[in-house]
């Protein structure tokens, strides 16, 4: 294997399997859908097992494709590290981090990477969107450098700190018969549908601890696969939801979405930023790092303060539309 396999083949099949989609991993490695398919076939030829199959019209991984993923992504892995590790010798000058964001992340680093970029235009970021269950899976096989996440891993050998508060708050559309009550309890909303994210995101999490400590069971749940959807749903008038405050800075703004005032809210969480303690840092991820301890929670704070007590949301929210 290790006389036949190249490198480009495995970078083709781990782009095939974050998009379980020939076609676009060939638009994402400027390539053709046949060469990728190709590279695929080459590559299941070296290894003596298939690596993706069809399940309907969806392409999945055999368990061989499976097994095989981990081992790609951690040689890979290893190769950017040497590669850091060489850099670090010429400086902060340029270099890449490759970090890792749960969905509800993506809504604000963005802007703190555009205020690092000025500091450092040579460094190239590269972000991984996807919830928290696949960013464990990320760090554990070294295909980034950290993540952005609320609640860390409990079962890795990791270091987790913590850079700034993560309020979660329930939420409904704009004509929402609780719009206006003031810190009523959870069991008002018994006939409400509650919009929940997919099993293995943060965000559920949260909302099922919150269910418990209410002892409250939803007559009524629907499972959306983005905090696009779960808003989108809200402002339907479809149900309510409970949603990082993180997320709503546009909808609050235009009063699309409001925040209910129900005991225990906002329900307060953390987000931290985690690393594997065995990784070695490259000097633009330790830097990148750095400035996200030291700049996410003022940016935070600055951009949603007024929304975190409820009567106070509303008046910021007039003010906006007015």
């Amino acid at each position: 294997m290790l006389r036949r396999l190249s490198l480009r083949q495995l970078t083709v099949f781990l782009e095939a399997v974050r998009h379980m989609n020939f076609a676009r991993a060939a638009e994402t490695l400027h390539l053709t859908q046949p060469a990728i398919s190709m590279q695929i076939r080459q590559l299941e030829g070296v290894v003596g097992l298939p690596l993706f199959e069809r399940v309907g019209k969806r392409l999945a991984l055999t368990p061989a494709g499976e097994l095989f993923r981990h081992h790609a992504a951690r040689v890979l892995g290893e190769l950017q590290d040497a590669e850091q590790a060489l850099q670090s010798m010429k400086g902060l000058r340029s270099g890449q981090a490759n970090v890792g964001l749960v969905s509800t992340a993506k809504y604000f680093a963005p802007k703190l990477l555009a205020q690092f970029a000025r500091h450092h235009p040579q460094v190239d970021i590269q972000f991984l969107v996807g919830n928290r269950e696949t960013l464990i899976n990320a760090l554990r096989d070294n295909e980034i450098d950290f993540a952005v996440m609320g609640r860390p891993p409990e079962k890795l050998d990791a270091n987790a700190e913590p850079v700034a508060e993560n309020p979660h708050m329930f939420v409904a559309h704009k004509g929402h018969r609780l719009l206006r009550a003031v810190r009523f309890d959870l069991h008002e909303l018994r006939n409400e549908a509650f919009l929940m994210r997919e099993p293995g995101s943060g965000t559920r999490l949260v909302m099922e601890a919150v269910f418990k400590q209410h002892l409250f069971t939803p007559q009524r749940i629907m499972t959306l696969g983005s905090n696009e959807s779960v808003k989108q749903t809200v402002m339907a008038g479809m149900g309510v939801s409970l949603l990082s405050l993180h997320t709503l800075e546009l909808e609050l703004r235009t009063g699309e979405i409001g925040l209910l005032d129900i005991n225990g809210t906002p329900v307060m969480r953390s987000w931290h930023l985690v690393n594997m303690n065995a990784k070695m840092l490259s000097p633009a991820a330790a830097a990148f790092r750095q400035f996200l301890l030291e700049h996410t929670h003022t940016h935070l704070e600055k951009t949603f303060a007024p929304y975190r007590k409820i009567r106070r949301a509303r008046k910021a929210v007039s003010r906006a539309r007015g």
